[in-house]
């Protein structure tokens, strides 16, 4: 499922934008059918624009039926009448997504008989400090075992002692979750530190949902600003 509305605060209309000839929208759509890894894939739509565009160009869309504050929300409504075990959060604005870090999130389940993991996610290992300090890019920290303690627009943990060893990691907007722990989120209410933060994971953890993250090198451009959107032409060339 690929979420994907198109009033986002910090660049309007960012899904519609021009990638080397198709919108990011559609340059995501297209890089998750190209992994092979599911039964279908959907972008998942408030927008009748985003909808004609992936529609008009041989996709699968569906268009929310409600007014929705997350992503993980607007997969849920898509999702409940469905008959799936796993799904899958690819962000629209993810151009370069592939087939190895997605492999990745979904070969953590296979061993899970015990369904300990209610999700699993990505995290980038990160060593640039204007990119530590930056608030659009979120950060997790993980306990020994790679389950994530909390994700934060703050550098975490806060170096105070920069020779003590910390790794900084950048969280990667791709999820896959049981379908059942992405349907109490969608029935549980928001709290303070989610609203704070305005990371909509934090619920998940908040309310007591185990999520493994699964580090990964593949790094690609998340198109958040202007300025992404131009490191991503350049990158795709």
């Amino acid at each position: 499922m690929i979420p994907a509305r198109y009033s986002a605060s910090r660049f309007p209309g960012k899904l519609m934008q021009n990638l080397a000839g198709k919108t990011v929208i559609l340059r995501t759509y297209e890089a998750t059918v190209a992994t092979n890894l599911f039964d279908d894939v959907y972008v998942v739509t408030d927008s009748e624009t985003i909808y004609n565009e992936i529609v008009s160009n041989g996709g699968k869309a569906i268009m929310s039926q409600k007014e929705h504050e997350s992503g993980s929300d607007r997969i849920a409504e898509a999702v409940e009448h469905l008959d799936v075990d796993i799904v899958v959060n690819v962000q629209g604005d993810e151009p370069f997504t592939e087939r190895t870090s997605l492999e990745k999130v979904l070969e953590v389940f296979k061993d899970d008989e015990k369904k300990d993991i209610d999700l699993a996610s990505l995290m980038v290992e990160i060593h640039d400090w204007d990119e530590i300090n930056n608030p659009n890019t979120v950060k997790v920290i993980v306990d020994q075992n790679n389950f994530a303690l909390y994700f934060s627009r703050s550098p975490i943990p806060f170096p105070r002692d920069k020779d003590a060893g910390a790794r900084y990691f950048k969280h990667k907007g791709i999820y896959a979750f049981r379908k059942e722990a992405l349907l109490d989120f969608y029935k549980l209410p928001m709290q303070f530190i989610e609203a704070t933060e305005k990371i909509e994971c934090i619920r998940y953890l908040e309310y007591g949902k185990r999520i493994k993250m699964i580090e990964t090198t593949v790094e690609g451009v998340e198109i958040d600003t202007p300025e992404d959107l131009e490191r991503a032409k350049k990158l795709w060339k």
